[in-house]
């Protein structure tokens, strides 16, 4: 029977500025450069949805700050490695004929959330030219950080990410838990024990589109929750808050990143050989 009650929303109302007070309070500031990992789900009712998440986020950062997200397409490989979303078998030769190539203005990257999905679409956003980890980033340092990203260097120190640490950047994990840290997989790329794997993807070439083959590395996300509960635990580096209704971490790249060079190294071992 229809009551003709008004259904209550999950969560209580977060607005621009409500988030812009959250967001300074946590410690982001006028200036700086931040990677953002944001879940809109847990951050509440927000008025206005992504874009206000997105324009308080730049409220903050001011003109001279950087917003910078991860804009992965991890579809964009051989449908028989689709893991999230199987097709059928019979359907592989079509699509392997049809998958369009990566092309950053255009192709979405859904599976990282509407957040990021928004920051790729903001007026004056740039987009690394990885066909499967690309990054967009909004502000003063968008085009430097999105500039070289070789096909090789997935999350590596030639990819935006590695352009982030030497920017001396911060990490914010806004309703998302550890396991989401892109700043830990750039330190597994110093690890003594990171293998390599053939991939392949549809890129754009000189001769028009086609399947590239590469070597990419092996990584790894399994054990990035313990090793951030172990880095928010003997760190005085994360400010650890809340953004709307959104439990959040924010935390200098570089320390994380260094700390997470030496847990790999205790706890996987130098060596997988």
């Amino acid at each position: 029977m229809d009551t003709g009650a008004t259904p209550v929303p999950p969560g209580p109302l977060q607005t621009r500025s409500s988030l812009v007070r959250d967001l300074r309070r946590l410690g982001l500031s006028t200036g700086a450069t931040v990677l953002v990992h944001a879940s809109l789900r847990q951050v509440g009712w927000v008025c206005g949805g992504a874009p206000t998440v997105v324009r308080a986020l730049l409220d903050v950062l001011g003109p001279d700050g950087t917003l910078m997200v991860p804009t992965f397409t991890a579809d964009n490989r051989d449908p028989s490695r689709w893991r999230q979303a199987p097709v059928p078998e019979a359907w592989w030769p079509a699509i392997r004929d049809e998958l369009p190539a990566f092309d950053p203005a255009v192709t979405p990257c859904r599976q990282l959330g509407i957040v990021a999905e928004t920051v790729r679409t903001w007026p004056g956003a740039r987009r690394s030219a990885h066909p499967q980890t690309s990054f967009a980033a909004v502000g003063r340092l968008a085009a430097e950080l999105t500039a070289r990203h070789p096909i090789t260097s997935e999350l590596g120190p030639e990819s935006p990410l590695g352009a982030l640490a030497e920017a001396d950047g911060q990490t914010l994990l806004l309703g998302v838990g550890y396991e989401q840290c892109t700043a830990f997989h750039l330190a597994e790329y110093g690890w003594a024990g990171l293998g390599r794997r053939p991939n392949r993807c549809v890129a754009m070439t000189p001769q028009g589109r086609r399947w590239v083959d590469y070597e990419a590395a092996t990584l790894d996300d399994r054990d990035f929750g313990e090793l951030g509960k172990e880095f928010e635990a003997t760190t005085v580096s994360v400010r650890a808050g809340e953004v709307g209704a959104a439990p959040a971490r924010l935390f200098p790249l570089r320390t994380a990143v260094a700390f997470a060079a030496e847990w790999l190294t205790v706890r996987r071992g130098p060596s997988t050989s």
